[in-house]
């Protein structure tokens, strides 16, 4: 369990607070603006937290060379809307204007800095957390704020200035959003309610095989159910030939990590082959149809794009009787109308389940919520890359940059801790 600090336990009444969010949305091509301000509005319960403060919202917008790469004046414009007042913004991040308009701020404002990746040491420097600590936006961000909040979960894989730059300069502190995901995700990893099964699928495979292999390790997961690209390549390293192009299709999306990504599921399968859960048919785009296959018909010439109807239901009645269901990824091309059964059947399952459901970011969770089944998830993750990277046990630079704040302010602020 993540031992961070938070804005609960801190009193930052006066003090110059900056706030490094995920605001980053998608944004018409032409017009710039928001297709959707989801983003946005998740760094609302942060701000209610801190009306007694002089707040600085440092945040980025795609990245360049992007075609949505632009400065964050629609964002502040966007947030003054959401919250019903004034939101400042400087066409600056570090520079003079910036500093001046920091030092300008009276309690109760919220100042916006312009687009972090706009400038060069956030996207190009490397090294620990004390070389992003030595940049220029660091040491001068640092002279003129009194705490650093960390409230981009979805950017804490990211080892980037912004991200965990102020690790040796401010205390570090978590913010509600961020405070959120890491409450959800380690009720279902520390303390899962039995049997706890984990649903790995999608395209990122090797995300899958190390999210699977992570859980059945450390004895979260009861059970790990395949889908997706995932199940293919299980499927195929447990002995069936799932066809040339399939098998193909798989090297090229893992490129350098296809070696150490079939080490991990080859080693997975010998060591836990009675947890894993393989589809017993799938569903092959032949000819623009939907063929359902048994493993028995395999190999196919054309891509399998779907479970089965019978591994569908399967699945279905076993996220129903779970305690906990950990979800990563859609079970297949749910983009297209004739393979989006197992993708839909498996949601509609977890909204109707009694269970802890947690459900990775990316496009799965971008599916709740146009279906309007975020209410029925018990955590619905904002990070796709982040979250993934939690599940699989990986060290997240952002979030160890916390802990290790916490270690070493903890005595410092100690006469400020409250009762959280």
């Amino acid at each position: 369990m993540a031992q961070v600090l938070n804005l609960r336990n801190i009193n930052v009444e006066g003090k110059t607070v900056l706030v490094r969010v995920d605001i980053n949305s998608p944004l018409q091509p032409k017009s710039q603006e928001f297709l959707d301000d989801t983003r946005i509005k998740a760094i609302v319960p942060t701000l209610n937290l801190l009306t007694k403060a002089k707040v600085v919202l440092l945040a980025h917008q795609s990245r360049p060379g992007k075609k949505d790469f632009t400065n964050t004046l629609g964002h502040s414009r966007e947030l003054g809307r959401i919250l019903g007042r004034n939101v400042k913004w400087v066409e600056d991040i570090h520079g003079v204007k910036a500093m001046q308009a920091i030092e300008s701020l009276a309690d109760g404002e919220i100042l916006m800095l312009n687009n972090v990746r706009m400038d060069l040491e956030e996207v190009s420097t490397k090294g620990d957390f004390l070389v992003m600590s030595e940049t220029k936006i660091i040491q001068r961000l640092s002279s003129v704020v009194d705490v650093f909040v960390n409230d981009a979960f979805a950017c804490s894989h990211r080892n980037s200035p912004s991200i965990v730059g102020f690790t040796h300069t401010l205390p570090c502190v978590a913010g509600e959003l961020m405070k959120r995901e890491i409450d959800g995700l380690d009720a279902a990893l520390e303390s899962p309610r039995r049997p706890c099964i984990a649903v790995v699928g999608g395209i990122k495979v090797e995300d899958s095989i190390s999210v699977a292999d992570n859980m059945l390790r450390k004895g979260i997961a009861d059970e790990v159910w395949a889908t997706g690209g995932g199940a293919n390549l299980l499927i195929e390293y447990s002995g069936i030939d799932i066809g040339e192009l399939n098998h193909n299709f798989l090297v090229g999306e893992l490129g350098e990590a296809y070696h150490s990504t079939v080490a991990t599921a080859k080693s997975m399968l010998n060591d836990f082959a009675d947890k894993i859960k393989l589809p017993t048919d799938l569903a092959a785009n032949i000819e623009d149809n939907r063929v359902d296959l048994t493993l028995a018909d395999l190999p196919v010439a054309a891509p399998i794009f779907d479970i089965g109807i019978n591994s569908t239901m399967t699945l279905s009645a076993a996220i129903k009787s779970a305690g906990t269901i950990i979800l990563n990824g859609p079970a297949g091309v749910f983009e297209l109308t004739d393979f989006a059964l197992g993708t839909i059947e498996m949601l509609n399952a977890c909204a109707e389940s009694t269970g802890y459901v947690v459900v990775g970011g990316g496009h799965t969770a971008t599916l709740i919520k146009n279906r309007g089944l975020s209410r029925k998830m018990g955590h619905l993750s904002t990070g796709g890359g982040a979250c993934l990277n939690y599940l699989a046990g990986k060290v997240l630079p952002g979030i160890a940059s916390l802990e290790y704040s916490a270690r070493k302010y903890q005595l410092t602020i100690s006469q400020s801790i409250t009762d959280n």
